[in-house]
Protein backbone atom coordinates (compact mmCIF):
# COMPACT_ATOMS: atom_id res chain seq x y z
CA UNK A 1 0.00 0.00 0.00
CA UNK A 2 1.20 3.54 -0.91
CA UNK A 3 2.31 5.36 2.21
CA UNK A 4 1.03 8.89 1.87
CA UNK A 5 3.14 11.57 1.12
CA UNK A 6 3.55 14.48 3.93
CA UNK A 7 5.35 17.64 2.95
CA UNK A 8 7.40 19.34 5.35
CA UNK A 9 8.72 22.97 5.24
CA UNK A 10 12.60 23.34 5.89
CA UNK A 11 13.79 26.36 6.74
CA UNK A 12 17.06 28.75 6.53
CA UNK A 13 20.40 28.13 8.47
CA UNK A 14 20.44 31.18 10.23
CA UNK A 15 24.43 30.96 10.64
CA UNK A 16 25.27 30.39 6.78
CA UNK A 17 23.88 32.16 3.74
CA UNK A 18 22.35 29.92 1.29
CA UNK A 19 22.20 26.77 3.19
CA UNK A 20 19.01 25.10 4.42
CA UNK A 21 18.30 23.08 7.37
CA UNK A 22 15.93 20.48 9.06
CA UNK A 23 15.93 18.37 12.30
CA UNK A 24 15.52 14.80 11.96
CA UNK A 25 12.71 14.65 14.07
CA UNK A 26 10.48 15.97 11.64
CA UNK A 27 11.16 13.13 9.34
CA UNK A 28 10.92 10.47 11.82
CA UNK A 29 8.10 11.27 13.28
CA UNK A 30 6.37 11.82 9.70
CA UNK A 31 8.08 8.15 9.05
CA UNK A 32 6.50 6.56 12.33
CA UNK A 33 3.31 7.71 11.88
CA UNK A 34 3.15 5.62 8.80
CA UNK A 35 3.76 8.50 6.15
CA UNK A 36 6.72 9.28 3.45
CA UNK A 37 8.05 12.50 4.34
CA UNK A 38 8.92 14.73 1.38
CA UNK A 39 11.32 17.59 2.33
CA UNK A 40 10.33 20.75 0.41
CA UNK A 41 12.71 23.46 -1.16
CA UNK A 42 12.04 26.50 -0.67
CA UNK A 43 10.60 28.53 -3.95
CA UNK A 44 8.07 30.73 -5.17
CA UNK A 45 4.61 31.08 -4.44
CA UNK A 46 3.45 30.03 -7.73
CA UNK A 47 5.72 26.92 -6.77
CA UNK A 48 2.88 26.03 -4.42
CA UNK A 49 -0.25 24.39 -6.15
CA UNK A 50 2.37 22.40 -7.77
CA UNK A 51 3.98 20.89 -4.72
CA UNK A 52 0.72 19.70 -3.05
CA UNK A 53 -0.47 18.34 -6.31
CA UNK A 54 2.17 15.51 -5.15
CA UNK A 55 0.99 15.57 -1.76
CA UNK A 56 -1.38 13.94 0.98
CA UNK A 57 -0.27 16.35 3.59
CA UNK A 58 1.23 19.31 4.90
CA UNK A 59 3.59 20.34 8.10
CA UNK A 60 4.66 23.89 8.40
CA UNK A 61 7.90 24.10 10.57
CA UNK A 62 9.38 26.16 12.66
CA UNK A 63 12.42 29.23 11.74
CA UNK A 64 12.63 32.75 11.80
CA UNK A 65 9.92 35.80 12.78
CA UNK A 66 7.45 36.55 10.24
CA UNK A 67 7.90 39.47 8.33
CA UNK A 68 4.68 41.90 10.28
CA UNK A 69 4.03 43.95 6.85
CA UNK A 70 2.04 40.47 6.18
CA UNK A 71 -0.57 41.29 8.83
CA UNK A 72 -0.03 45.35 8.13
CA UNK A 73 2.34 46.22 10.75
CA UNK A 74 5.26 48.22 11.06
CA UNK A 75 8.62 46.14 12.43
CA UNK A 76 9.15 45.94 16.40
CA UNK A 77 12.43 47.19 17.08
CA UNK A 78 12.77 43.55 18.91
CA UNK A 79 11.91 41.71 15.48
CA UNK A 80 14.27 39.26 14.55
CA UNK A 81 15.47 37.73 11.87
CA UNK A 82 12.56 37.69 8.23
CA UNK A 83 12.93 36.38 5.45
CA UNK A 84 10.62 36.91 3.28
CA UNK A 85 10.86 34.72 0.49
CA UNK A 86 10.08 31.91 2.67
CA UNK A 87 6.85 33.82 4.10
CA UNK A 88 5.15 34.34 0.81
CA UNK A 89 6.24 30.52 -0.33
CA UNK A 90 4.95 29.44 2.93
CA UNK A 91 1.66 31.73 3.14
CA UNK A 92 0.61 30.42 -0.54
CA UNK A 93 1.12 26.61 0.78
CA UNK A 94 -0.74 27.55 3.66
CA UNK A 95 -3.49 29.43 1.89
CA UNK A 96 -4.03 26.82 -0.95
CA UNK A 97 -3.63 23.64 1.98
CA UNK A 98 -6.54 24.96 3.46
CA UNK A 99 -8.40 25.51 -0.03
CA UNK A 100 -7.76 22.39 -1.06
CA UNK A 101 -8.52 20.79 2.46
CA UNK A 102 -5.48 19.13 2.78
CA UNK A 103 -4.90 17.88 6.27
CA UNK A 104 -1.94 20.44 8.24
CA UNK A 105 0.00 20.67 10.98
CA UNK A 106 1.26 24.10 11.72
CA UNK A 107 4.28 24.05 14.14
CA UNK A 108 6.23 26.82 16.33
CA UNK A 109 6.45 29.35 13.18
CA UNK A 110 3.86 27.66 11.16
CA UNK A 111 1.34 27.84 13.60
CA UNK A 112 1.66 31.97 13.57
CA UNK A 113 1.74 31.46 10.15
CA UNK A 114 -1.15 29.80 9.79
CA UNK A 115 -2.91 32.32 11.93
CA UNK A 116 -1.86 35.24 9.64
CA UNK A 117 -3.17 33.49 6.68
CA UNK A 118 -6.36 33.45 8.21
CA UNK A 119 -6.41 37.06 8.82
CA UNK A 120 -4.97 37.10 12.41
CA UNK A 121 -1.72 39.17 13.84
CA UNK A 122 1.12 38.51 16.12
CA UNK A 123 2.87 39.90 19.01
CA UNK A 124 6.10 40.64 17.61
CA UNK A 125 8.21 40.44 20.86
CA UNK A 126 6.26 38.30 23.68
CA UNK A 127 8.33 39.67 26.53
CA UNK A 128 7.71 43.67 25.82
CA UNK A 129 4.30 43.26 24.55
CA UNK A 130 2.57 40.69 26.56
CA UNK A 131 1.46 42.25 30.10
CA UNK A 132 2.06 39.51 32.99
CA UNK A 133 3.95 37.00 30.51
CA UNK A 134 6.89 34.87 31.29
CA UNK A 135 9.76 33.64 29.12
CA UNK A 136 8.54 31.52 26.35
CA UNK A 137 12.51 31.92 24.48
CA UNK A 138 14.19 29.35 26.80
CA UNK A 139 17.90 28.58 25.92
CA UNK A 140 17.97 24.53 26.68
CA UNK A 141 18.02 21.15 24.43
CA UNK A 142 14.81 21.55 23.04
CA UNK A 143 13.35 18.17 23.72
CA UNK A 144 13.35 19.27 27.14
CA UNK A 145 9.64 20.54 28.38
CA UNK A 146 9.70 24.03 29.80
CA UNK A 147 6.09 24.82 30.64
CA UNK A 148 2.44 23.71 31.57
CA UNK A 149 -0.41 24.41 28.41
CA UNK A 150 -4.24 24.01 29.60
CA UNK A 151 -5.85 22.05 26.18
CA UNK A 152 -9.04 22.79 26.23
CA UNK A 153 -11.87 20.07 26.34
CA UNK A 154 -14.02 19.64 23.48
CA UNK A 155 -11.05 20.72 21.20
CA UNK A 156 -9.49 18.63 18.38
CA UNK A 157 -6.36 19.01 19.85
CA UNK A 158 -7.87 17.33 23.43
CA UNK A 159 -9.44 14.35 21.40
CA UNK A 160 -5.73 13.14 19.96
CA UNK A 161 -4.28 14.11 23.18
CA UNK A 162 -6.42 12.58 26.00
CA UNK A 163 -5.07 15.28 28.38
CA UNK A 164 -6.27 18.30 29.92
CA UNK A 165 -2.80 19.93 30.65
CA UNK A 166 0.36 18.86 28.95
CA UNK A 167 3.85 19.82 29.87
CA UNK A 168 5.68 21.58 26.26
CA UNK A 169 8.86 22.98 25.55
CA UNK A 170 9.15 26.64 24.63
CA UNK A 171 11.28 28.50 21.61
CA UNK A 172 9.69 31.73 20.54
CA UNK A 173 9.72 35.26 21.32
CA UNK A 174 6.41 35.85 19.23
CA UNK A 175 3.18 34.54 19.92
CA UNK A 176 -0.77 34.63 18.28
CA UNK A 177 -2.93 38.03 19.53
CA UNK A 178 -5.75 38.84 17.02
CA UNK A 179 -7.09 34.92 16.14
CA UNK A 180 -7.69 34.90 12.15
CA UNK A 181 -11.18 34.19 10.69
CA UNK A 182 -12.23 30.74 11.01
CA UNK A 183 -9.95 29.45 14.06
CA UNK A 184 -10.19 28.46 17.57
CA UNK A 185 -8.05 28.64 20.14
CA UNK A 186 -7.43 25.04 21.31
CA UNK A 187 -4.73 25.43 24.33
CA UNK A 188 -3.74 28.45 26.19
CA UNK A 189 -0.14 28.53 28.62
CA UNK A 190 -1.28 28.04 32.12
CA UNK A 191 0.59 30.48 33.65
CA UNK A 192 0.13 33.53 31.30
CA UNK A 193 -2.66 32.25 29.33
CA UNK A 194 -0.61 32.96 25.57
CA UNK A 195 -1.91 31.08 22.85
CA UNK A 196 -0.45 27.87 22.50
CA UNK A 197 -2.59 26.16 19.97
CA UNK A 198 -5.35 26.54 17.43
CA UNK A 199 -7.52 24.56 14.76
CA UNK A 200 -9.83 24.95 12.17
CA UNK A 201 -12.87 23.17 12.73
CA UNK A 202 -13.86 23.35 9.17
CA UNK A 203 -11.40 21.42 7.87
CA UNK A 204 -10.69 17.62 8.12
CA UNK A 205 -7.35 18.00 9.74
CA UNK A 206 -5.71 21.76 10.25
CA UNK A 207 -3.76 22.46 13.52
CA UNK A 208 -1.24 24.76 14.78
CA UNK A 209 0.66 24.30 17.96
CA UNK A 210 2.92 27.17 19.25
CA UNK A 211 5.74 24.25 20.87
CA UNK A 212 7.91 21.63 18.94
CA UNK A 213 6.05 18.27 19.42
CA UNK A 214 8.70 16.58 16.91
CA UNK A 215 11.58 17.28 19.15
CA UNK A 216 10.21 15.21 21.64
CA UNK A 217 10.66 11.93 19.48
CA UNK A 218 11.87 8.75 20.86
CA UNK A 219 10.82 10.25 24.23
CA UNK A 220 8.63 9.50 27.35
CA UNK A 221 6.74 12.66 26.48
CA UNK A 222 6.33 12.19 22.76
CA UNK A 223 3.64 14.06 20.89
CA UNK A 224 3.58 10.93 18.27
CA UNK A 225 -0.20 11.30 18.71
CA UNK A 226 -0.37 15.06 16.68
CA UNK A 227 1.82 13.24 14.04
CA UNK A 228 -0.57 10.39 14.14
CA UNK A 229 -3.74 12.54 13.51
CA UNK A 230 -2.23 14.00 10.77
CA UNK A 231 -1.54 11.27 8.80
CA UNK A 232 -4.64 9.37 10.24
CA UNK A 233 -7.19 12.29 8.63
CA UNK A 234 -5.25 11.45 5.11
CA UNK A 235 -6.69 8.04 5.59
CA UNK A 236 -10.55 8.96 6.66
CA UNK A 237 -9.31 8.11 10.69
Amino acid sequence: MRRPAVGITISYDPRRVGIHQLRCEYVRSVESAGALPVILAPGTPQDAAEHLDRLDALILSGGSDLDPELYGEAPHQKLGRVIRERDDFELALCLEALRRDLPLLAICRGHQLLNVACGGTLLQDLPSEWIGGRAHDLRRELWRQSHSVRVLPGSRLHAILGQETVEVNSFHHQALERIGSGLLVSALSSEDRVVEAIERPDRRFALGVQWHPEAAWGRPHSFQPLFDALVGAVRGA
